[in-house]
This record gives C-alpha cells, structure tokens and sequence, in this order.
C-alpha cells in the first residue's frame, strides 16, 4: 500500500500537487514511483518554460519503463529540482520531499483531486 499524504492534490496521471500561494510543487506518486521501479533518470522543463495542463514536460524513466511528465496545470516554471537529475533514485526513496520535480507558478487555480479522489483510482 502506498502513501497518499492528505495535504496534497493529485492527477489521474500520478502526480501530486502542493499549492502555496501562486507556486505549485509537483513531482510523482508513491504508487507511480513503486510502478515504476528504480527510477535512473529524470529529464525536466527548463525554468521560465510555459507549460499548459495536460501536456508533456518531461520524463521519468526506469530499469523496467519511461513514464511521462504531465504537466497538472497552467503555468511558468520558476524551479527545477536538479537534485533529482543528479540522483533520480531519491523520487523512489521521497517521493513527496526531496523527490518534488518542479515548481510553477499556476496562472489559474487548477482543478485536481483530494486525497480520497485518488485512493480511489488506485483502488486503496
């Protein structure tokens, strides 16, 4: 059973959301992270890159698949966690702390789903 912290947003895509203010920390699921296994490479939008919800910003890839990045929202980016580039398997170890992927700055307030919504999808 995975970790769903209930301060979080999340995406039918795995990917959680923190929303302080007008930046939104986004990085993968606990449940994506065990999907995918020992994730070994991580490519992410550059800072000051527009993304729009719904589109491919970057991958996630593993000994066993590549996952792809969505971004959950609208916006600019304004940080990218280049820890995680340098040591990828920390999105296995913290998925929701040291493994974030991205900060953006939304341009309107996404529409994502509570903790219940997803334990749902992913059946727990």
């Amino acid at each position: 059973m995975s970790a769903v912290p209930a301060d979080l947003q999340y995406t039918a895509e795995h990917e959680w959301v923190r929303l302080e203010g007008d930046v939104a920390t986004v990085g993968i699921t606990q449940y994506a992270a065990d999907a995918l296994g020992d994730v070994v490479y991580v490519d992410l939008p550059k800072v000051g890159s527009s993304v729009t919800s719904g589109s491919i910003v970057g991958e996630v890839e593993s000994t066993k698949s590549v996952g792809e990045l969505y971004a959950p929202l609208d916006g600019e980016v304004v940080e990218a966690n280049d820890a995680v580039v340098d040591a990828p398997e920390t999105i296995n170890s913290d998925p929701y702390g040291d493994g974030w992927l991205v900060k953006v700055r939304v341009s309107e307030t996404p529409t994502l789903m509570s903790a219940d919504e997803y334990r749902a999808l992913i059946g727990e």
